[in-house]
């Protein structure tokens, strides 16, 4: 049974089925679509089981531990360590490397996530974290998050113009990708965190501000909900069906529900 109560629908990914995923259904091909340019100093992250205590047994002492893979030759060998280690969830560093693995820019992005906003049900983040709940959320804070989203990318759409969406399985998260954005410093990234907080948006400010460097990678499954990381069109974000849109279902869920 799930630690964290969530929207109908969604539940922790067994192992079998995050193998099914990501040998069947998982494609290199978005991936590469999705970055649309070279990936040699591209590098991703994986958790086993931090939050589900999922995982596979030989990998007990490192389950709740980051990996980061930064050696491999395509996104092929990507797919092999992701089946390998079957995770909870994948991601990728936002930051840049030069070719001797200097930083030299990192992707502005933005985590909007349900649990942090207030729900007249189950209360603040602060309530649910006293519950030990700190995860959880329902079907309206998902609404209430969704609307956020939407209005955080017109308000962002007023300073940058390469803008895209990602529904996370949980929450969204807004990828900047304009050029200017890249070279923010820290200082620069916390003060525009700040501002869209005070706008009243409820973003992780570690994420902007650049504390916390990995976000998910789309297409593949959060294992926390049993839900595909899906990148979204504005038009679509307004009337998106986070839980039952199918194109987030993995298979063994269509399976099994439909």
């Amino acid at each position: 049974m799930a630690q964290f109560y969530l929207p109908t629908g969604m539940r922790y990914s067994t192992l079998e089925e995050r193998e099914q995923f990501y040998k069947k259904e998982f494609s290199p091909q978005r991936i590469a679509e999705w970055f649309g340019h070279t990936l040699d100093r591209t590098k991703f992250a994986v958790i086993m089981g931090r939050h589900t205590k999922i995982y596979r047994e030989k990998y007990r002492e490192d389950a709740a531990t980051t990996i980061i893979i930064d050696e491999y030759r395509d996104l092929a060998d990507i797919q092999q360590e992701i089946v390998e280690f079957l995770p909870e969830a994948v991601y990728y560093d936002r930051n840049v490397y030069n070719e001797k693995d200097k930083i030299i820019g990192q992707e502005l992005a933005f985590d909007l996530d349900p649990e942090n906003v207030t729900c007249p049900v189950h209360g603040t983040l602060e309530d649910k974290m006293k519950r030990f709940q700190g995860l959880s959320f329902c079907e309206l804070e998902l609404e209430i998050v969704q609307k956020e989203a939407l209005n955080l990318y017109e308000y962002l759409g007023r300073r940058f113009s390469n803008l895209r969406i990602v529904y996370s399985g949980r929450g969204f998260h807004l990828h900047v990708l304009d050029k200017e954005a890249y070279g923010f410093n820290t200082e620069e990234r916390l003060t525009l965190a700040k501002e869209v907080r005070q706008k009243g948006f409820h973003i992780d400010e570690w994420v902007t501000s650049g504390e916390y460097r990995l976000i998910r990678l789309p297409y593949t499954l959060n294992g926390l909900v049993s839900r595909i990381v899906l990148p979204l069109k504005k038009e679509e974000l307004e009337d998106f069906d986070a839980v039952h849109d199918k194109r987030c279902l993995p298979q063994f869920l269509v399976e099994t529900t439909f």
